[in-house]
């Protein structure tokens, strides 16, 4: 769900990422390689389900997700761990709550986060949180420069780096994509660079809620998740920051902060 609205059926159609040529903007089959890195799906009217956001599990029954995954729909929600989602995949109930404050879009939108609340615990590794103000100290010791991200999720994929929105296909799948450090902006984003023109890869349509993990492909540490980009994601990846207070205001109330 990033930034760009289509229609309902488009939009979850394109729910993927996008890496350099394998998608999430080019990025890479991720496997079982962050197996707490979820989905959000609903029913598609025929016994499947449609890719609706990503996100990543921060306690036994708390899933982490952006609050315009869950605004202004049903709280009950659905999510799922398999690394690609089919008709038969595992699927867990739950009920979504949103970060009030979170009433606009795109940048504007400071509290775009949500959690689901599971019916029962996952027994799976846990994504890591990231201390108070953690990238304001590393700006400061001059360590954010030369930073690497993972940006993992399901959304779309770029399969070119020419064209428009007609070069972004639909995807099931989980993968992972590195990212460069481009700026912190304002006091809640964390802009990454996603231009395949220097290498990079980035996020796309259903990847909104995904984790952004501060370190190579083996960190858990999440720093951010995605919220918005630009429309045809190849260009600017700007995701929220969760070491901020406003971030942290919401989480305290459902897992022990660092």
């Amino acid at each position: 769900m990033k930034k760009l609205v289509i229609t309902v059926a488009a939009t979850a159609a394109l729910f993927v990422a996008a890496l350099p040529a394998q998608g999430i903007t080019y990025g890479h089959l991720d496997g079982d390689r962050h197996p707490s890195v979820g989905s959000m799906v609903v029913p598609d009217g025929h016994g499947g389900w449609f890719q609706h956001c990503s996100g990543a599990l921060i306690a036994p029954r708390v899933f982490l997700t952006a609050a315009h995954c869950v605004q202004g729909r049903d709280p009950s929600s659905y999510v799922t761990f398999d690394p690609v989602i089919s008709d038969n995949s595992t699927v867990i109930h739950g009920v979504a709550h949103y970060d009030p404050r979170a009433y606009t879009s795109g940048e504007s939108r400071p509290y775009d986060i949500a959690v689901v609340v599971l019916d029962h615990a996952v027994n799976l590794p846990l994504v890591q949180l990231p201390p108070a103000r953690l990238l304001d100290q590393m700006k400061v010791d001059h360590q954010l420069k030369d930073a690497t991200f993972t940006a993992v999720g399901y959304g779309t994929r770029r399969v070119t780096q020419q064209g428009g929105p007609q070069s972004i296909l639909s995807n099931v799948k989980r993968r992972y994509v590195m990212q460069s450090f481009e700026t912190l902006q304002g006091p809640q984003w964390l802009k990454l660079d996603m231009n395949p023109a220097t290498g990079s890869g980035g996020t796309c349509y259903g990847d909104s809620g995904g984790p952004h993990f501060l370190g190579g492909v083996d960190s858990t540490l999440e720093v951010a998740l995605t919220v918005t980009g630009d429309a045809t994601c190849k260009s600017t990846d700007i995701d929220y920051r969760l070491d901020t207070q406003a971030a942290r205001s919401f989480l305290k109330d459902y897992v022990t902060l660092p």
